[in-house]
């Protein structure tokens, strides 16, 4: 009986644990999705400016990592359904589409422009 109880204790605690991880997953997601937005937002409106430091350390610790995570996502994906593109003759545009244009927007673009 004890055990039982030690069990339902750790699988509440588990429980708990979990809800606490998502709550902050979401909450860190929601505010991520704030700052891309804002990032957008700001390139329409200074996109003839210089970039600022903020900009370029938001652009370097924020935007970039997150292109890399989607660029290697994309070539994934890429390979992944590189049979059906041949099937469906869009080998070029599905790799420009799911790797080129990510790759460039993550190594090409000067630090800063969002």
């Amino acid at each position: 009986m004890p055990l039982l109880r030690i069990m339902h204790k750790e699988i509440h605690t588990m429980h708990k644990l979990n809800r606490k991880l998502l709550t902050y997953f979401l909450a860190f997601s929601l505010a991520l999705s704030n700052v891309m937005f804002s990032a957008n937002v700001a390139a329409y409106e200074v996109a003839t400016q210089e970039p600022t430091g903020g900009t370029m350390l938001a652009d370097a610790f924020m935007v970039r990592p997150f292109m890399l995570v989607g660029t290697i996502l994309g070539a994934a994906t890429f390979i992944v359904t590189l049979p059906f593109s041949l099937l469906g003759g869009n080998v070029g545009e599905a790799g420009k589409t799911l790797f080129v244009e990510p790759a460039a927007y993550t190594f090409v673009r000067p630090l800063g422009e969002l």
